[in-house]
């Protein structure tokens, strides 16, 4: 499908603002997906070139936070690696189901993946330590959350933040860092396959791409300098809105 230059400007900006929203709380994919299938293209496609983007605003923002030593680099290794084959197997899935089902998974996954974004906020305990079993606990959450990211993927960040925040006590920014080493991963792995089937529409993008780039060093530099409470009234701002914008597109099937 030959989409037009204002359009292409278009989901250009909109992955600007989500790699900069992605960056500080997760939920990026909650901007870019609704955007292109907007456009109509088949939904195989969509998610592809999703990734072909994403992959470039995760890590411009893991490169930030890993700078800023906010990483757990003893775990990250691991992280990736779970990440990337949770993905992997969770992309190949996506590309052998029929279209004509995957839309409504689709843009129920949306909703599901906002409501759970905007109203689960987890409170990380100060001075608490993490619970028996939870750097096991945290390899499985990788594992889940990065095969979601390879089948489908927005709410992936935020996904991981909450569970970071349980399962170890992490602060919002030290999960939203950690975040990003699963998240890159997953999207470097689903872009593996969906590019390998001929699912990504580069020529979209490639433009999506530097937007993405641009918005997570921009995204991450504020979690970076402005910590909790920024991420804290992102997830709770931000999401809310974006329920309300999924849901009315579920029910008009807009």
């Amino acid at each position: 499908m030959d989409l037009s230059p204002l359009t292409i400007a278009i989901l250009t900006l909109v992955a600007l603002v989500a790699g900069l929203i992605d960056a500080i709380a997760g939920g990026g994919g909650l901007l870019t997906v609704p955007a292109l299938l907007s456009t109509n293209i088949d939904t195989a496609y969509v998610l592809g070139t999703n990734k072909g983007n994403a992959v470039f605003g995760s890590g411009s923002a893991l490169a930030r936070f890993w700078h800023a030593k906010l990483i757990d680099r003893t775990r990250a290794p691991a992280l990736f690696a779970l990440g990337f084959f949770g993905a992997i197997g969770g992309a190949s899935l996506a590309t052998i189901i029929d279209p004509k089902i995957l839309r409504p998974v689709a843009l129920v996954l949306l909703v599901a993946a906002g409501i759970t974004v905007a109203f689960v906020r987890p409170r990380p305990v100060e001075g608490a330590t993490p619970s028996p079993g939870a750097s096991t606990k945290m390899l499985i959450l990788a594992l889940v959350i990065g095969t979601y990211d390879g089948f489908f993927g927005p709410g992936t960040g935020t996904f991981l933040i909450i569970g970071f925040v349980m399962l170890l006590r992490f602060s919002m920014q030290e999960a939203s860092a950690n975040a990003k080493v699963v998240n890159f991963a997953s999207n470097l792995g689903a872009l593996v396959v969906f590019a390998f089937r001929g699912l990504v529409i580069w020529k979209v993008s490639i433009p999506m791409a530097v937007g993405q780039l641009i918005g997570g060093i921009i995204g991450a530099q504020l979690a970076v300098k402005r910590g909790d409470h920024l991420v804290k009234r992102v997830v709770l701002v931000v999401v809310i809105g974006l329920v309300a914008r999924l849901t009315y597109q579920l029910v008009t099937g807009g």
